[in-house]
């Protein structure tokens, strides 16, 4: 086993997953690394944030993937940089791992624009973390709220604002309006929860900008119909513990959610090579880094343009296209067979989901909106779910939030002080 060529991957998401399972029967041997122990379902990550699904039913631990194949070894680890000249990958623990092919699919965070700081008050939503701590803020300001005397701070308690609306930041108002509105009204006394406020901020003309035009004024009108205050055509100036201010207008609101921008890995930094606005590696055509053939970046690491001259989005399908893409060049090199040429982008369509009965999909020519669109959205889910476990799981989850209204997942299970307090 240590004479076969040795593939590195960073990364357990998407791409580095669909690489390695599209590897199996080659003679290599692979290592994963990963900060995490768990591979993330993250189109579902806001249904954990906004208490539908739990975190177990959208992670699964990487080393059970791959108990099956002994050619792969797991490392838990977080990478800092790489040593073309060495060919190894050094890790913070002081190791470095040497590699013959390397694949960087680290992914990417959230982006605030020079805004750092908003960050705490702020949290975007890419993580497990991530999904609990907002949830968390979520259910803890409905708390307060029922206990407050003070009605501007009620008021303040009870105004959620998610700043950007593109697929997450639409998913997630939604849900949380469809809470606040329809699920909790009959658990508080105090406080009639049909009087929260969901705002949705874009800086952009029109929420939802992937989308077709006639999809995005759709979702704009299902989402007045939830109760969703959207705000178009004026970006976040600032973010604290009070509010949102949004152009010259303040938003006294005391849970925020940041939806509005990514930032990749530094992949670039550690490769030497150029990066684009976002911090994506330039890559060349066939997702190798410039003069390194043996380096590929993929997913939301990378930034590759497609025929079109537009840039390959950084969503699930496309890191997965790139991802097997990558494990065809290996194996044909190894093969001593002809390369696969460059990558094409070939795009399935966009989704997204306004609420738990409607949804928007464009397939270019085909576009599908309201009850049936969610039903192919939530069929498509499923379908790309791992184990018939989690796919019973989610589904049954869908139906009972269907049917009955009430959300599974509403447990404050970590200590946070409530905002405003001590």
């Amino acid at each position: 086993m240590q004479e076969k060529h040795h593939v590195v991957v960073v990364g357990g998401g998407f791409g580095g997953l669909q690489l390695i399972n599209d590897l199996k029967g080659v003679p290599v041997r692979i290592t994963l690394i990963d900060r995490r122990n768990h591979h993330l379902f993250q189109p579902l990550l806001y249904q954990v944030a906004t208490t539908i699904l739990a975190t177990s039913e959208i992670a699964w631990p990487i080393r059970h993937l791959y108990r099956d194949r002994p050619e792969v070894t797991t490392l838990l680890g977080d990478v800092q940089g790489v040593d073309s000249a060495a060919r190894a990958v050094a890790l913070a623990s002081g190791q470095k791992v040497p590699y013959d092919t390397l694949v960087l699919a680290t992914g990417a965070t959230h982006a605030y624009f020079g805004h750092d700081e908003w960050a705490p008050v702020a949290p975007g939503l890419k993580t497990l973390e991530d999904a609990t701590t907002i949830r968390r803020r979520v259910l803890l300001a409905f708390e307060q709220a029922e206990i407050e005397d003070d009605p501007a701070t009620r008021d303040a308690l009870l105004t959620f604002t998610i700043v950007g609306a593109g697929p997450t930041g639409v998913e997630l108002a939604g849900i949380i309006a469809e809470m606040a509105h329809r699920t909790l009204p009959d658990e508080f006394r105090r406080i009639d929860t049909r009087q929260a406020r969901v705002v949705l901020v874009e800086a952009g003309p029109r929420i939802l900008p992937a989308f077709a035009e006639a999809l995005s004024g759709y979702a704009m009108r299902e989402l007045a119909k939830l109760g969703v205050e959207v705000r178009t055509g004026t970006p976040v100036t600032d973010c604290t513990d009070a509010g949102v201010r949004i152009g010259d207008s303040f938003v006294p609101s005391r849970t925020l959610v940041w939806a509005a921008g990514v930032q990749a890995s530094p992949a670039a930094k550690w490769l030497g090579i150029e990066a684009d606005r976002a911090g994506r590696a330039m890559v060349d055509q066939d997702l190798t880094a410039p003069g390194n053939p043996d380096v590929f970046v993929i997913g939301d690491t990378a930034s590759v343009k497609q025929e079109n001259g537009a840039a390959v989005p950084g969503i699930a399908p496309a890191a997965k296209q790139q991802g097997a893409f990558v494990a065809r060049v290996i194996r044909a090199r190894l093969e001593g067979k002809p390369m696969p040429g460059q990558f094409r982008y070939r795009h399935q369509g966009s989704l997204a989901t306004i609420g738990k009965r409607a949804a928007i999909i464009d397939f270019g020519r085909i576009k599908l909106k309201g009850g049936l669109a969610w039903w192919i959205w939530g069929i498509a889910h499923i379908y790309f779910l791992i184990g018939t476990r989690s796919r019973f799981a989610v589904a049954w989850s869908w139906l009972w939030i269907y049917l009955s209204g009430q959300h599974s997942a509403r447990l404050i299970t970590q200590k946070e002080t409530m905002r405003g307090e001590g």
